[in-house]
C-alpha cells in the first residue's frame, strides 16, 4: 500500500482516518536534513555547493519510511502546500534516494491540500504533481543567503563587539526598526496645546458635547491655545456670549467589513484582542489546522475558495436572517507586496461550526477558532448602515464657534458579529450619540473645560504592529514572522514590557554596528528587494545560483574590509555615530561629554559582555559608567555611605553588572569587600542599608542538629544554604528560588532542603524533579507523559523528550492534545542542542 509521508504526527494521525487502511502515512517529524552549523556548509568557491546532513533527532524516522517502501514502491509526499512544505518533500525525496530506498521504478508524487479534510485530501490524492522545482530552488537561496549572512557576521560581531551574540539576514532589518522607534522616542520633544470643551444642552434638556472650534472668528488649528492663560480667555469668550445652533447635518454612511485573515492579519489581530505572541498564535494555529478544523496558516492570501463563499453565506442566513447577507458575494483582492505564498486566506473548514459547537479543550486554540470563525462569517456580511451627524453652534457675533459629531448605527450589519481591533486607543468623537438637536436653537452651557495636552511620542512597537510594519516594507514572509520577533527575544537584543517592545543595550549596539559598517545589508528597501528576487527565483524566472553570485561579491568584500578594523575603531564610529543620544546639551551649557563623577574625564562608549554602557575615559582611576539609555545624574557609580568603622560604600558597575565594594583597593588589601547587586536588585533603588547587608554575607542561619553551621549566600547560580558534616568532604549547597530567603530562611525549612539534596546529590546538586501533573500514556508509542517542575520552569516530558511549556501557560491546565504537539515540535526542531555547537565552531575558525 502507497507511503504518505507528512510533517506532524497530529496530521498523520488525521489523513490516517480520512484515507482508511489502504495507505500507511507517517511523519518526517519537520526537516529531515539540515546546513551541518560549522565552515564550508555552504561553499561559494564551487558553485554555492551545499552539504546537507540528516539530524541524529531524524534518522529513525527515515529510517521507517524507508523500512515502509520496502512492501510498497510508493510514496506520496503530503507535506506543507508552501515553500518549506515543499522543501520538506525534496529532502525527503533526497535523503531516501541516498539510502537507496527509493529505487528506479520508484512512483514519487507530491500532494497539497489547503484544508485537512476528508474532501480536500481525497480530492488531492486525485492529482498529484512533481515536486515543484522552482519553489525548491527559492528555499535553497533563502537558506545559504540566511547562512552566508549569519555565519560570516556573526564572528565580526563577536570579535568586534563583545557580549554581541549573532545577526542574521532578516533579524537584524527588524531589529533595526525597533531601535530606530527607540531612539525616536528618546529624541521627541513633548509640545503643550489645550483644547476646550463645552457640555451643552438643548431646549429639552438633554446634554451634548461640543469641541471650540472658533475662536475670535479664526478657525482653530491643533496647537493654536498654548498655554493655560489662552485656555481661560477662551473659556471666558464662550462664558460671555450667548450661542445657537447655526446647522445640523446628518449624513448616511456606511462601514465595510474587514478581508479574511491571512498570516499576518491573524497574528495582529489575535496580539490586539488576546495579547497572544506571534509564536503562541502560530502554534495553536498549527494544531487547528492538523485536527482539520481551519485552513492552511501560512498565507499571503484573502481569497475564498467559490464553495467556502457559498457556504458562508449560507451560515449567516441560518443564524442571522437574510437581511444580513448582501446581494452578491464579497470578492477580496490580496495587497501584500508579494503573493509567493498566496494559497486560500485562512478560514475555518466548515463554517456551520462555531467555536461552542467544536468544544475545544485549549483555551488558546478555542479563542483563535472563535476569532478565525466570526473574521470569516463577518467579511461575507452586510456593510453597517450609519448615519453621521455634525452640529455647529456659534455665537451671534461670529467670534465663537463650536461642534458636536456624532453617529446613529441604523442597520448593525457586519458589527453584530465582529469588529477589527486598532493598534492603540484612538478616542473618536464621531462614535458618540447625539440627541435630537434642531437648526436655529438656543443651546445652553451647563459647563465649560479646558483640557490640557501634551504631543506623545510615537508608540513603541507592539508584535503586532511589527508584524504589520515588516508586511508593509516587504521584509520577511508570512511563515517567518513568528520566528523572526522570537528569535531577538531570545538573543536578548530586545525584552517586551507590558507587550511592548523595547531594545537592550547590546541590541542597540548591534543596530549601530550594522548600520555603519554593513548598511546595504539592513537597509529596508535591499532587504525587500531580496525578498522580491527571491520570489521570481520561485516563479522559475531567475536563476537562484546568480542571485547568490551577486550577493556574495559585495558581501564578503564588507565582510573582509570590516574584519580588518581594531575595536576601538569601530567603537569610536559608533560613539560618533551615538553621541546626540549618549550626550545630549547639558541646562547649563557644559561639555556634553564631561565626566559627572570626576570631573576630568571625557565620556565614551564601551562595551562589556552584556552589552554596550558609557565610561570615563580615566578608567580605572575613575569608575563612573551608565547605561546606553540611562540618565547621567541617576546611573553610574556613587557612593552611598559610611559603615560603622568609616569605610566608604559604593555602588560601581564591573564587567559582570553592578556590585557594591566596602573601601578601596590598598597595598595591604587587595581584594577590599564586594558583593554582586542578586537578580531583581535594581542599581538605582541600591541604598546604605542594603549594600551593608549585602556585604554582610554569607549569613549564618544556625547550627544543625547533627553539627556544622548552615549559612546562606548568593552564588554563580543564584542564593543558596551551605553546610558541612564533620564526615563530609566538602559542603553540601541548595539552591533557594527567592533571592529574598538569604537573608529570611529559618532553621527548619534550611535543614529541610539540605536533606533533600543530600537525598539526591547528582544533576549539580539539584533534586529529581517532580511531576506537577500526570497526563498519562502517550497515546501513539506509550510510556508516561508528565508536566515536571523544572529548573528553568515546567516542561512536559516523555521518554527522552523535554519540552519547554510556552510561557505563561498554567501547568495544571495543560491537557495531553497540547503536550503531545510540544513533544512532536520538539522532536521536530533541528539544530536545537547545536546552537552553542555552532557558536565555538566558528569562533575556532
Amino acid at each position: 500500500m502507497p507511503v504518505v509521508v507528512v510533517e506532524s504526527p497530529a496530521k498523520a494521525k488525521t489523513i490516517n482516518k480520512y484515507l482508511g487502511s489502504n495507505y500507511t502515512v507517517l511523519a518526517s517529524y519537520g526537516h529531515v536534513r539540515d546546513l551541518p552549523p560549522k565552515d564550508g556548509s555552504v561553499d561559494p568557491e564551487h558553485d554555492f555547493d551545499m552539504k546537507w546532513e540528516v539530524g541524529s533527532d531524524s534518522q529513525k524516522h527515515v529510517r521507517a519510511i524507508a523500512e515502509a517502501l520496502k512492501n510498497d514502491n510508493e510514496l506520496i509526499l503530503a507535506t506543507d502546500p508552501d515553500r518549506e512544505g515543499e522543501a520538506i518533500s525534496w529532502h525527503l525525496k533526497e535523503a531516501l534516494t541516498k539510502r537507496r530506498a527509493i529505487k528506479k521504478d520508484t512512483d514519487v508524487r507530491r500532494v497539497t491540500f489547503n484544508a485537512i479534510t476528508k474532501a480536500a485530501v481525497t480530492e488531492a490524492m486525485q492529482h498529484p504533481r512533481d515536486i515543484d522545482a522552482p519553489l525548491v530552488e527559492a528555499y535553497l537561496a533563502r537558506r545559504a543567503l540566511d547562512y552566508l549572512v549569519g555565519f560570516n557576521l556573526s564572528p565580526v560581531l563577536w570579535r568586534k563587539l563583545p557580549g554581541a551574540r549573532s545577526a542574521g539576514r532578516v533579524q537584524s532589518v527588524c531589529l533595526r526598526l525597533i531601535v530606530e522607534r527607540e531612539m525616536e522616542i528618546e529624541a521627541f520633544r513633548p509640545r503643550e496645546y489645550w483644547t476646550v470643551k463645552a457640555l451643552l444642552a438643548t431646549p429639552r434638556g438633554q446634554e451634548y458635547e461640543a469641541r471650540l472650534t472658533i475662536l475670535a472668528g479664526k478657525k482653530l488649528d491643533r496647537y493654536d491655545i498654548e498655554n493655560e492663560t489662552q485656555a481661560e480667555l477662551a473659556v471666558q469668550a464662550i462664558t460671555s456670549r450667548d450661542l445657537t445652533v447655526s446647522s445640523v447635518e446628518a449624513k448616511p454612511a456606511s462601514r465595510n467589513p474587514a478581508a479574511p485573515f491571512m498570516t499576518s492579519t491573524l497574528q495582529q489581530e489575535a496580539s490586539r484582542k488576546f495579547g497572544m505572541g506571534a509564536r503562541q498564535t502560530m502554534s495553536a494555529a498549527q494544531r487547528l489546522y492538523e485536527a482539520g478544523h481551519i485552513t492552511y496558516m501560512r498565507t499571503d492570501g484573502i481569497d475564498m475558495a467559490p464553495e467556502a463563499v457559498h457556504a458562508t453565506r449560507d451560515a449567516i442566513k441560518d443564524r442571522y436572517g437574510a437581511e444580513y447577507v448582501p446581494d452578491s458575494p464579497r470578492m477580496y483582492k490580496n495587497k501584500a507586496k508579494n503573493a509567493q505564498e498566496a494559497h486560500e486566506c485562512i478560514r475555518p473548514t466548515e463554517m456551520k461550526k462555531d467555536a461552542a459547537a467544536l468544544k475545544l479543550s485549549d483555551p488558546d486554540q478555542r479563542k483563535l477558532y472563535d476569532l478565525i470563525w466570526k473574521r470569516t462569517i463577518a467579511c461575507q456580511m452586510e456593510a453597517a448602515r450609519l448615519e453621521r451627524t455634525t452640529v455647529d453652534i456659534a455665537s451671534g457675533d461670529g467670534q465663537v464657534g463650536l461642534r458636536a459629531t456624532g453617529q446613529v448605527v441604523l442597520f448593525d450589519g457586519f458589527l453584530r458579529v465582529y469588529e477589527e481591533g486598532r493598534d492603540d486607543s484612538v478616542v473618536d468623537d464621531d462614535d458618540k450619540r447625539l440627541p435630537q438637536i434642531m437648526q436655529g436653537e438656543k443651546a445652553e452651557k451647563r459647563q465649560i473645560t479646558p483640557d490640557q495636552h501634551f504631543t506623545q511620542p510615537p508608540p513603541r512597537y507592539t508584535e503586532a504592529t511589527l508584524v504589520k510594519k515588516m508586511e508593509e516594507l516587504g521584509i520577511g514572509r508570512p511563515s517567518t514572522y513568528a520566528s523572526i520577533v522570537t528569535t531577538i527575544q531570545d538573543r536578548e537584543y530586545v525584552r517586551k514590557e507590558q507587550n511592548r517592545l523595547i531594545p537592550e543595550d547590546k541590541g542597540r549596539i548591534v543596530t549601530v554596528f550594522l548600520t555603519n559598517f554593513f548598511r546595504r545589508y539592513v537597509e529596508y528597501d535591499f532587504t525587500a528587494a531580496l525578498e522580491d528576487e527571491l520570489d521570481e527565483v520561485s516563479a522559475g524566472q531567475i536563476d537562484y545560483k546568480q542571485l547568490l553570485s551577486r550577493f556574495w561579491r559585495d558581501f564578503s568584500t564588507a565582510i573582509a574590509e570590516t574584519s580588518e578594523l581594531r575595536i576601538t575603531e569601530v567603537l569610536d564610529v559608533l560613539d560618533d555615530a551615538l553621541a546626540p543620544t549618549l550626550y545630549p546639551p547639558r541646562e547649563d551649557g557644559g561639555d556634553p561629554r564631561a565626566c559627572p563623577l570626576c570631573g576630568e574625564g571625557q565620556l565614551h562608549l564601551k562595551t562589556s559582555r552584556t552589552g554596550g554602557f558609557v565610561g570615563c575615559s580615566r578608567y580605572p582611576e575613575c569608575r563612573y559608567t551608565r547605561p546606553i539609555g540611562g540618565d547621567a545624574a541617576e546611573s553610574g557609580d556613587r557612593v552611598l555611605g559610611e559603615d560603622e568603622n568609616g569605610n566608604e560604600i559604593s555602588l560601581r558597575s564591573g564587567r559582570f553588572g553592578p556590585y557594591v565594594q566596602r573601601g578601596e583597593a590598598t597595598e595591604e588589601n587587595k581584594k577590599p569587600d564586594r558583593a554582586s547587586l542578586p537578580k531583581g536588585w535594581s542599581a538605582d533603588e541600591m541604598t546604605l542599608e542594603k549594600a551593608l547587608t549585602l556585604l554582610s554575607l554569607p549569613r549564618v542561619v544556625g547550627d544543625h542538629p547533627e553539627g556544622g553551621t548552615i549559612t546562606a549566600n548568593f552564588g554563580r547560580y543564584g542564593p543558596y544554604v551551605a553546610h558541612q558534616l564533620p564526615d563530609e568532604a566538602k559542603p553540601v549547597y541548595a539552591n533557594l528560588k527567592d533571592p529574598a530567603d538569604v537573608f529570611e530562611i529559618g532553621m527548619n525549612r534550611a535543614v529541610e532542603l539540605l536533606a533533600e539534596k543530600r537525598a539526591n546529590p547528582g544533576g549539580r546538586g539539584r533534586a529529581a524533579a517532580k511531576a506537577l501533573k500526570e497526563l498519562g500514556d502517550h497515546p501513539d508509542e506509550g510510556g508516561p507523559v508528565a508536566v515536571m517542575d523544572g529548573r528553568y520552569g515546567p516542561y512536559v516530558k516523555w521518554a527522552k523528550i523535554n519540552a519547554t511549556l510556552p510561557k505563561d501557560t498554567d501547568p495544571e491546565s495543560v491537557t495531553m492534545e497540547q503536550a503531545m504537539q510540544l513533544i512532536a515540535e520538539k522532536a521536530a526542531k533541528k539544530g536545537g542542542g547545536r546552537k552553542k555547537t555552532t557558536r565555538k565552531t566558528a569562533k575556532k575558525g
